[in-house]
This record gives structure tokens, sequence and C-alpha cells, in this order.
């Protein structure tokens, strides 16, 4: 009986062993103390701050092209300065990122969002985890909005390894 428990204790031993070395060789924790990854919907947001208009009413985006990594959480602060109504479009991009939930008002919604309409002086904030690689569009939708140069890109970038 004693042979058996040394013997279990050693493939128990072995089989964590190999189990650190797999989620080691897989980024999901760190040497220092062996300390698990937090989860990306857990992960302390990078804020990005983005006007839609401004005070002059131009037809613009500021910044007008954004990079966001793959995998990372980002809470994207929307405000619109002018007097105009805007739309923050992006399909494709919408279609390449898990978003966690929008904050407008008193209102947190959650769910697939295809596009954000800001009234003028209203913001919202809109978490979300960039998912697939790629370059997409940005725009206004309002008639003339996009004519005008409403209009930008957004990147997703693969993360780069540790």
């Amino acid at each position: 009986m004693l042979c058996y428990r040394v013997w279990e204790g050693r493939v128990l031993t072995i089989a964590m062993s190999l189990v650190m070395i797999l989620v080691m060789g897989l980024g999901l924790c760190r040497v220092e103390g062996a300390i698990a990854a937090v989860a990306p919907s857990q992960q302390t947001s990078t804020e990005v701050q983005v006007h839609l208009g401004n005070a002059e009413n131009q037809l613009v985006f500021v910044p007008n092209q954004m990079t966001f990594e793959a995998g990372k959480r980002y809470k994207l602060t929307l405000d619109n300065p002018s007097a105009l109504k805007h739309y923050f479009t992006a399909k494709d991009f919408t279609g390449a990122i898990w978003t966690q939930k929008v904050d407008a008002g008193n209102v947190e919604i959650k769910g697939a969002i295809s596009e954000l309409e800001l009234r003028p002086g209203s913001t919202a904030d809109w978490v979300f985890i960039p998912m697939k690689p790629g370059t997409y569009k940005l725009r206004c939708t309002i008639p003339g909005h996009t004519e005008a140069g409403m209009v930008g890109e957004l990147t997703i970038a693969i993360s780069p390894t540790p």
C-alpha cells in the first residue's frame, strides 16, 4: 500500500509538472511565482479617446487612425463635442471584435453592436476585445459626412509574443 501511494504521488508530481510546462509554453502564466494570466474579459482596459466632430463642427474623427492589439481589452471612450449628431460606423470592424458592453448614459448594452449614434454633447464607452487582425474602414454614415471627410481606419494587429 505504501509503495502504491509513493508511486501515485510521483505520477501526480510528473502530471502537474507537465501541466505547468504546457501552460507556461502557451503563455498562460508567468514564471515569477507561476501567476496565472487574467482572462481577456477581466483585464484592465486600455482606454482610447475618440472625438466625433469638434467644437467648430468640422466633420472629422479625432484621431482618425487607431490600432488595437488582438486579444487585449480596450475601452473606446467616444464623445461628440459638436452641435451635429454623428455615427461611428465600422461594420467589418465590429465583426472582428467581441463587444463586452457599451455604456451610454444610464444604459449598459451587451451583445453585437454595428454602429453608434452620438448626439451633440453625448458620450459612450465601448468595451471590447479585438479578435481578427486586419484593417477596417470607419465612417459617419449621415448623408454628406463621409463625403466631407468624416472617415478613418481601424487596425487590429497581431499581439507580439512575449
